[in-house]
């Protein structure tokens, strides 16, 4: 049967998440190393919308699917490590949205924060992902469904266009 690239279930569509804030990391990299006129605006926009996205993606992760998860798979300490990722991730995001001009600590924090969610990609797709999906007790069809809807309703009370 033939696979489409559109959201299949709930991890699809975290995934794709994680491939749309992984792209802005690369360009922020890239307009860190930029010296033009334009780029430290350009970097406080990104670094924004950066910071929003996470943000919503995180929320309903710990909403929704980090509590079906927990109830599904056995090993409870991955999620517990999610959580206190995704909270050493809200913090650096909160003083990153804190900040005023970016300067040099306004790079490596973005880097830093950059660093953090790859490894939590990672996570999330080698272990917490493939345990989801073999769990029985998980309609992840169903959960894409809800997840794309509060996504939707968290970005417009931000302001955002889904």
């Amino acid at each position: 049967m033939p696979t489409t690239r559109a959201a299949k279930d709930a991890c699809d569509l975290l995934d794709a998440d994680h491939r749309a804030v992984k792209k802005m990391f690369k360009e922020y990299e890239e307009l860190a190393a930029s010296r033009s006129r334009g780029a430290a605006q350009k970097k406080m926009d990104l670094a924004q919308q950066i910071c929003h996205e996470l943000t919503v993606h995180a929320q309903i992760e710990e909403e929704i699917f980090y509590p079906a998860v927990r109830d599904a798979i056995k090993d409870r300490d991955l999620i517990a490590e999610a959580a206190v990722e995704h909270q050493a991730a809200k913090e650096l995001i909160a003083q990153i949205e804190a900040m005023g001009e970016p300067d040099e600590m306004f790079d490596a924090k973005v880097k830093v924060l950059g660093e953090y969610v790859d490894h939590h990609i990672k996570e999330e797709k080698g272990e917490i992902f493939p345990k989801a999906r073999a769990a029985r007790k998980l309609d992840l069809v169903a959960m894409r469904d809800e997840l794309e809807a509060r996504k939707e309703e968290l970005m417009s009370e931000m302001g955002m266009a889904a």
